[in-house]
């Protein structure tokens, strides 16, 4: 894959040149405003870097998941307010399109070291589609925004959707002479440190709602980590198919007998599989619920599990304390409620310490990065907070990434 500093050598002064850049910028909104700025932040070295060298920076990015189609609620309206704040000596421009129109007007009249935010990709049918043609028509689109292959260029900077064959992420890479950014480097080269010769104890901590979600990536895992500590809704499966009762829990009944087949797999292969010995159990999914502490393998009949358990935070900091490599995808419960956040916020701790230990810590990016700086931890409190749930858990299953491949 071709770095920035490969791009800029390659094709000499970017003054005058535009670069059409593929960020991430899918932040959460709460009443129109950004909860966490994360995405944002991480996008900004890549940005700077092009801006430092002359370029006229285009960038081109999705917020939530819009029908092919403009939705108010879907713009990038408060994003382009963000990075105004967070670039205050760089003139920010923005569009109310995102390609023809107003995008191909703004981006006609970029000045050197200037930088235009056009509207949401995915208000476009041709992002998404699964007809290549449609796709490919997009991504000229996408390509005039910058002169086209004879004078623009392409950086893939985000990584959290690489994982997706869609215009702005493989199509257009096809157009114009590319290379990945910075954010997109970074990440790879933390996955192939978690796939390639991990330093070891190796431990992997997988929770949020769904073990089906994960399936794969724990088939994966089951040849390369020395632990798998497992949280979250997910592990009420897990308890299933050891044979307990789990009340009104998350229960994938589908799932159990792969779940048992995947537990005699890590026992074959001597991988330790730590479950929580206690939970919160509450009434209703509820912060004003009744909930009590409980037993892993004697949760009520009318009771569901919404945490792991302070006994089970203290084994799970047992089995961190003496790893070297530690990767983290999902909450170990439903954090955004005070009753339920303690079993995240101490295994957060527990990150912390091996961090400080110099371990490498990796928080796998969606809501586990979300809950992170939710419950006030710092990104230095960690190794590397990904900026992509899913693609990283798709590269941890050993998938090629169509727009990691088409970089090559």
């Amino acid at each position: 894959m071709q770095t920035i500093d490969a791009l800029v050598a390659a094709q000499g002064d970017l003054r005058g040149r535009r670069v059409l850049v593929r960020s991430d910028l899918n932040v959460p909104l709460s009443d129109g405003r950004i909860t966490d700025d994360g995405r944002v932040r991480a996008s900004l070295p890549t940005w700077q870097r092009l801006l430092d060298a002359g370029a006229r920076v285009v960038v081109v990015a999705h917020l939530g998941r819009p029908k092919g189609a403009p939705e108010a609620r879907y713009s990038l309206a408060p994003v382009v307010e963000r990075v105004r704040e967070l670039l205050p000596s760089t003139t920010v421009r923005s569009a109310d399109t995102t390609v023809g129109g107003s995008a191909q007007e703004a981006a006609d009249a970029l000045g050197d070291g200037e930088l235009l935010l056009v509207e949401n990709l995915r208000f476009n049918a041709g992002e998404t589609s699964k007809d290549d043609a449609e796709r490919a028509a997009f991504a000229s689109e996408l390509a005039a925004l910058v002169g086209g292959p004879e004078q623009g260029l392409f950086v893939s900077d985000g990584f959290g959707v690489v994982h997706r064959k869609q215009a702005s992420v493989y199509d257009v890479a096809q157009l114009l002479p590319h290379a990945g950014g910075g954010l997109v480097e970074a990440e790879t080269s933390v996955l192939q440190r978690l796939t390639t010769d991990p330093a070891r104890p190796y431990a992997v901590v997988l929770g949020g709602a769904k073990v089906s979600d994960k399936l794969a990536v724990i088939e994966n895992l089951l040849g390369t980590a020395d632990r798998l500590l497992v949280g979250g809704g997910m592990v009420f499966t897990f308890l299933a198919a050891q044979g307990h009762e789990v009340g009104t829990s998350l229960l994938e009944a589908d799932q159990v007998e792969t779940v048992r087949g995947y537990l005699a797999t890590a026992a074959e292969r001597g991988v330790e599989v730590v479950l929580p010995v206690d939970v919160i159990a509450a009434t209703a999914f509820s912060a004003d619920a009744e909930h009590e502490v409980v037993a892993a393998d004697a949760i009520p009949a009318d009771r569901m599990g919404l945490d792991i358990g302070p006994e089970s935070s203290k084994l799970f900091a047992e089995k961190l304390a003496d790893t070297r490599t530690v990767f983290w995808n999902g909450p170990m419960g439903a954090f955004e409620m005070a009753p339920y956040a303690e079993g995240t916020r101490e295994l957060a701790k527990a990150l912390a310490e091996v961090t400080r230990a110099g371990g490498l810590t990796v928080v796998g990016g969606g809501d586990s990065a979300a809950a992170v700086r939710s419950l006030g931890f710092a990104d230095s409190d960690f190794g590397h907070i990904s900026t992509g749930g899913g693609a990283s858990l798709e590269y941890l299953e050993g998938k090629t990434l169509p727009g990691l491949s088409v970089l090559a």
